[in-house]
């Protein structure tokens, strides 16, 4: 099967998907296009597993999302599931003050952040950041514990930080995700000429934000490829040769177990 595109940060085992699932995956690998699907508690976490497992071109990460605290007890379960070969990344995990409710929950999202630190260190996997309001914070965190983190410490999924956000990530051996949002929110143009290509990859975040060309449907991973043709023009690069940077950055970053022959990469 020939992979031209990873969306690096995608949810098909999400309730979303339950009426036709087999279907978004098959549309998806049928363009050639790859997904990775982000735990965010444990049930989801073991449902991405289980389709990484039943689809060629399909991997996992596992974690606990920081609005899902209730999971915490969980962690240990979390843990086991880390080691499996079809787990690619530890996550999504991070910080999260948007809602209220979840600010109360700042001290036990910090602990809950240091244990996908230190479970990433673990398992030699990088981890996946939620990072929403709380780059103060999330980046005093990985500061104070930046021995636990990989040489390529992991992504920030839908980054919306600034250049002083980037700068210090970029620090800490980070990478950054990009999706449908800028597809028609060109606020974010100058800090992706900022990020070097070398440091972006693609990303749905499906069911959510979907492209400007699918506004008002539920997204899908097969809808990744209009996120490479915007950031392509916002960077004014060749889109042949940034769809096979950013998928290199892809299958570099997360380990792949992918191969590359005459006709492109194929798993």
């Amino acid at each position: 099967m020939k992979i031209e595109i990873i969306d690096a940060h995608t949810h098909v085992q999400f309730e979303q998907y339950d009426d036709d699932r087999d279907e978004v995956i098959k549309r998806s690998l049928n363009k050639g296009i790859g997904m990775i699907n982000a735990g965010a508690d444990l049930e989801s976490s073991k449902k991405s597993i289980d389709l990484a497992y039943r689809y060629l071109g399909l991997w996992a990460t596992v974690g606990i999302h920081p609005t899902e605290v209730k999971d915490f007890d969980k962690f240990d379960e979390i843990e086991k599931l880390a080691s499996d070969e079809k787990v690619v990344g530890i996550g999504e995990c991070g910080l999260d003050f948007y809602r209220e409710e979840d600010r109360n929950n700042l001290e036990i999202q910090k602990e809950l952040f240091l244990k996908h630190l230190e479970l990433s260190r673990k398992v030699k996997k990088p981890l996946v950041i939620h990072c929403r309001q709380a780059f103060k914070e999330t980046l005093e965190i990985l500061k104070a514990h930046k021995n636990l983190l990989l040489e390529n410490a992991g992504i920030f999924h839908f980054f919306t930080g600034g250049k002083e956000e980037a700068e210090k990530a970029l620090e800490f051996g980070f990478s950054f995700t990009f999706n449908g949002l800028i597809t028609y929110n060109r606020q974010f143009d100058e800090i992706i000429k900022f990020i070097p290509l070398e440091k972006i990859l693609l990303e749905t975040d499906a069911p959510f934000v979907s492209p400007l060309n699918h506004r008002k449907e539920r997204n899908e991973p097969s809808f990744v490829d209009e996120v490479l043709i915007a950031l392509s023009e916002i960077k004014k690069l060749d889109l042949e040769k940034t769809k096979n940077i950013l998928l290199k950055n892809t299958i570099d970053l997360f380990q792949l177990t992918i191969s590359s022959n005459s006709s492109g990469f194929v798993v």
